[in-house]
Formats: C-alpha cells, structure tokens, sequence
C-alpha cells in the first residue's frame, strides 16, 4: 500500500510502499477514504511529542470503510464506513478510565502518533477508537470533524450556554469558522472576532450576527457594548489574543480556551472574582464525542471548508496547512 511517511524529527515526508497492516484481535482494518491535515500534525513532523517513534505515518482525522475485523471486534462489521480521531484508544484500566473519563486516560493513544494514522491507502486503529458516520456527510467533509469539529462543538455544549446567550468566537480559522456555525445553530448570539475585514462577510455567510474587527476596534469594549459575552471561544492559537478579549466577559462570563498554543494568558483576579468570570480549557472528546459531532453536523447541514490533495501532493498540502495559507481545512484523499 502507498503511504506518506517520516522516518525521522524534522524530516521530509517520503511516499512509501508498505505492506498491507493486519489487524489485532481488538483491532480493525480500514481502507482510507479521506485524512485531514491538522496543525497536530506538526507533533510527528517536528518530532515534539513524547515518547514518539519513527518511521511514522501521520494522520488523526481519518474516514474510511472497515475491510477486515479481529477476532474479538463484535460491534463493528466490514463495509461499515468509520472515522478515527484524535482520541485513538485507551487502556480501560488507568483511575480515570475506571471512571469513565476516556478522554483523560492515563494511557490514551493518538492515531497517528502512538500508530500509524490515515495519511495512507489503509490503516490499524482499536475497536475502541472508532466513529460511526452517518451516511449525509460525505467522507471528505466529515474527516476534518474528527478533530477540529469536535473540539469546537464539545467545548461549546459543554460550557454551560443556554440558547440566546451571547457567545463570541475568537478566530476565523479552521477551528473557528466550524465554531460560528455550531454556536448559531445552537441558538446563540453569535459573535465573530478576527483581525481582518476580509472574513466579514464569511463570518455573516457562517451565521455570525456581529462581527468585532480585533485589530482596528477594542474587542472586549465592543462586547461590553452588546451585554457582554457569557463565553468567549478562542480558537485562533495565540496568548495574547486571547488576553486582550478577556474583559468582554459578562457576570458569570467565560474564557473557553481551544486554540493549542504554549503563549500564556494573563488574567487579573480582581476582575475574574468582581464578576465571577473564569478561564478554562477544553479537550476534544471520545469517539462517541465525535458521532455526537457528525450527527449534529448532518442534521443542521453544518460542513467545513476544505481543499483537497492527493497522497501524492501531501507536502504541498501539508505546508498550506502548517503555514494557514488554506481555507480552512486541507484533505488527503489516497
């Protein structure tokens, strides 16, 4: 099988030829449909993450059909198309595990990383790991939910918001512009913040019913001035941004971090205690995180914007992602 991979930290990736892999017993075997490119996957790229080992095949947002199942895989069956994500399986036996807290296993794999992911004709993942697809979305689409979708929908649903609060989206990225259009269809009072006036009418056209231009306007006045936001998602990767957004928050108000990046944020807790404001971090989810995700996206006709690459064409493809020169998210279809 044809496969795009890095043997080495820092290195090029190299189009290989593989033998076919054979799953375990608690495994399946999946024909690749579609793979998306997501800045995490700079983790293999760069060689940062711990304990990784090369060669390696990239790829954690990954659509496919199962074309084989172990012997102890009784839920899933061959031909049913899944995805995997971000969350490629856990240990079951770690504290958090016993208390069902998946997402914070001690022992948590990442397709990918701890294995081979999807930037190849077929792939290995753990029965555990997998996401059901619903048959609406398209399997290019639904590849770049399993991890920029999920983040951003699992964040919002579960920090609190009720329908007709007032929550901003910090960034028009590839997190973010998924990020407007579930916080509208969740009912909310959609507010966009970018840097720039060229995504104005995008973020209108996604469901965004004010838009804050950070770079020419004080954004957390400008929130002030609409009631104050009860959430404020920042998705784009940066510290300072984050920041500078902070005093839009109302009573009760918070700052719901997404966007990955190692910049602090500072905060003054006269003002987080004066009006009961916070700041918190979010995880993407578990596999059934992700059906939620898919679901919800193919009920409301939610879908991301992408381009789309041959296995081929991966380090072009790769470096329009890594250098946010895509809109918004960038595909390998082998």
């Amino acid at each position: 099988m044809k496969a795009a991979q890095i043997k080495e930290a820092e290195g090029e990736f190299h189009i290989v030829d593989l033998d076919k892999p054979t799953p375990k017993a608690n495994e399946v075997l999946i024909k690749v449909q579609a793979c998306g490119i997501c800045h995490s996957d700079a983790f293999v790229k760069d060689g940062t993450f711990p304990g990784l080992e090369y060669p390696r095949v990239p790829g954690h947002e990954v659509i496919g059909t199962i074309e084989a199942v172990g012997e102890q895989v009784t839920i899933w069956n061959t031909d049913q198309r899944v995805g995997v994500g971000w969350h490629g399986g856990h240990c079951f036996e770690c504290e958090p595990c016993r208390r069902g807290d998946f997402i914070s296993c001690e022992n948590a794999k990442v397709s990918g990383i701890s294995y081979d992911g999807g930037y190849a004709e077929y792939m290995c993942a753990p029965q555990e790991a997998l996401v059901a697809v619903p048959d609406e979305l398209k399997s290019e689409e639904a590849a770049p939910l399993l991890c920029a979708g999920i983040t951003v929908f699992n964040a919002l649903r579960n920090s609190g918001i009720t329908a007709g609060d007032l929550v901003a989206i910090q960034g028009i990225g590839g997190l973010g512009h998924l990020a407007i259009q579930y916080a509208h269809k969740m009912g909310m009072k959609t507010v966009a913040i970018s840097t720039s006036d060229d995504k104005k009418e995008l973020a209108t056209q996604l469901g965004a019913h004010h838009f804050i231009n950070a770079k020419s306007e004080d954004a957390a006045e400008k929130l002030q001035e609409l009631g104050g936001a009860k959430l404020i998602l920042g998705t784009a990767p940066s510290g300072e941004a984050m920041t500078s957004v902070i005093g839009g928050l109302g009573i009760d108000g918070k700052l719901l971090m997404v966007g990955a990046t190692p910049d602090p944020v500072e905060v003054s807790p006269m003002e987080m205690l004066m009006g009961r404001k916070s700041v918190a971090g979010w995880p993407s989810g578990t596999p059934t995180d992700s059906e939620d995700t898919l679901n919800f996206s193919a009920l409301f006709d939610t879908r991301p914007m992408i381009e789309e690459y041959s296995l081929d064409d991966v380090k072009e493809a790769y470096d329009r992602m890594i250098n946010n020169k895509s809109r918004f998210r960038v595909v390998l279809k082998p």
